[in-house]
């Protein structure tokens, strides 16, 4: 199984697999129909607060993932929920901010592949 992390604003790919959506909030200017998501999985995207608080400022980065990791530890129902998502195949996490190497599905890819080991 692959992880891909991808903008949601660009046209969905066959490589793509499953196309789960992991931002809170539904992305501005994307058409459900035409987004091509398979889920949207809200609840694993980090809490409004600690969005604000990050603001894609990359010299928060690190401080952003261990906070993020911390609320995902927190909440295993939403990990659980995005697992049973993944259902073991190829799948694109999407996401909509700008920065495509300092956003919430590059830190929640990391969060995966570091807690493969205790999958269901």
């Amino acid at each position: 199984m692959g992880i891909h992390v991808r903008r949601v604003y660009e046209p969905p790919s066959r490589a793509d697999g499953v196309r789960i959506l992991v931002d809170r909030l539904w992305p501005r200017g994307v058409a459900k129909s035409k987004a091509g998501v398979d889920h949207w999985v809200k609840a694993v995207a980090p809490s409004d607060g600690l969005r604000r608080w990050f603001g894609h400022e990359p010299g928060k980065w690190d401080g952003f993932r261990e906070r993020y990791f911390a609320e995902l530890d927190a909440n295993p129902a939403a990990v659980a929920e995005l697992r049973q998502a993944l259902g073991g195949e190829t799948a694109t996490l999407l996401f909509a901010a700008r920065d495509e190497r300092h956003n919430n599905a590059v830190a929640l890819r990391e969060y995966l592949d570091k807690h493969r080991s205790t999958r269901a």
